[in-house]
């Protein structure tokens, strides 16, 4: 007999590594404020993270792929204007654009497995691969 499994969800992390942590939701995010803000200081505010933690983040990643996601000024007087770089805009389109198909992929799975809980669809942003009990376009 198949019992319902009420308040069963997914949640699918996507984390990219190389020789540590590369690239998951954090820095999409911090890239996704800072491209609306135009700073970097602005994203990291946002978030409720230190300017310094923002910066080690974004360097570390560019280290490991050996060019900038970011370009710009810094603040200072009058502030500074932060831009993706091509590259950092194209890296981030793909991660997106594979999320989005892989939280597709995994809601055909957990449906599979779980068909009592088919009600049950994934949101997208920063809690994507999440289920919940409403389904959200």
């Amino acid at each position: 007999m198949n019992a319902p499994i009420n308040g069963l969800r997914l949640q699918i992390r996507l984390r990219i590594y190389k020789d540590d942590l590369l690239f998951g939701t954090g820095i999409a995010e911090l890239m996704e404020r800072v491209e609306a803000n135009g700073s970097m200081s602005a994203a990291c505010r946002e978030m409720g993270m230190a300017y310094s933690k923002g910066w080690k983040i974004v360097r570390r990643a560019e280290n490991q792929l050996g060019y900038p996601l970011m370009d710009g000024k810094r603040g200072g007087t009058g502030g500074g204007k932060m831009v993706l770089t091509s590259q950092g805009r194209e890296l981030l389109d793909r991660y997106r654009e594979m999320e989005t198909e892989i939280n597709r992929l995994a809601v055909e799975v957990f449906n599979h497995y779980f068909p009592e809980e088919r009600k049950n669809m994934p949101v997208s942003g920063q809690n994507a691969g999440k289920m919940q009990d409403e389904s959200v376009n």
